[in-house]
């Protein structure tokens, strides 16, 4: 079977993509978190990781880190994890890797925090380009290829790489619009989201660089996890 090897739930997104992207295939695998240790994790987690970083997948003799390459060997086997139709398909590549690449403002401002929620404190041009630029993602796929996902009726990679911004949306208190704000609520209703955000808000541990990337975004409105 499968090892998937993850971060905390609050905290990584990065970890979010793979195992949501997986669950949502049906696709069996065997869970295993490591939780981020205080100021880096890079020297535990280079015991199993070249990068020192999670998520990574363990496929027998195989391991495969970054959680791009993750999905793309999953989909060697598994070819429906990607759309069907060829011009849905293109499309759902090219975000995913815009995803995979790009968008370093909304990534370092708005770090994922499933428990948190937060005003902030300014909104510079760089986050608003890359906010618009998510909308007008989502916006054309839903639109082109009649949603309700980005690439048409199925879930596919695409959305489990954008996943994580429907929870920085709740955090955060943004609002893309109507039709993205729809699309981003039912990213979060899916039974894998909410099992992950559920067990998100359980967590009890704290990671103080984390909890410092919030604090210097904005200001706490609440703080809804389990206290340690």
């Amino acid at each position: 079977m499968l090892k998937l090897i993850i971060g905390n739930k609050n905290y990584s997104s990065w970890s979010l993509r793979p195992w949501l992207a997986l669950r949502m295939a049906n696709i069996p695998f065997e869970e295993e978190l490591r939780p981020f240790v205080d100021h880096g994790s890079h020297d535990q987690f280079r015991a199993f990781s070249p990068t020192g970083r999670v998520p990574l997948l363990v496929d027998g003799e195989i391991s495969i880190w970054d959680s791009l390459a993750i999905v793309d060997h999953v989909a060697e086997t598994h070819p429906d994890m990607w759309p069907t139709n060829r011009a849905a398909r293109a499309y759902a590549r090219s975000v995913t890797a815009e995803m995979h690449s790009g968008f370093f403002e909304l990534r370092n401002v708005c770090t994922m925090n499933c428990g948190m929620r937060v005003q902030l404190h300014h909104r510079s041009p760089a986050l608003e380009r890359d906010l618009a630029r998510i909308a007008e993602i989502w916006t054309t796929g839903l639109q082109r290829f009649g949603g309700p996902f980005l690439a048409g009726d199925r879930f596919s990679i695409a959305d489990a790489f954008y996943a994580p911004v429907a929870f920085r949306l709740q955090t955060y208190g943004i609002s893309l619009g109507a039709e993205t704000d729809a699309y981003a609520a039912r990213l979060r209703a899916l039974p894998p989201m909410v099992e992950w955000y559920e067990a998100g808000l359980a967590e009890t541990w704290r990671e103080p660089d984390h909890e410092a990337e919030v604090l210097a975004a904005g200001t706490i409105i609440s703080d809804i996890r389990r206290k340690a």
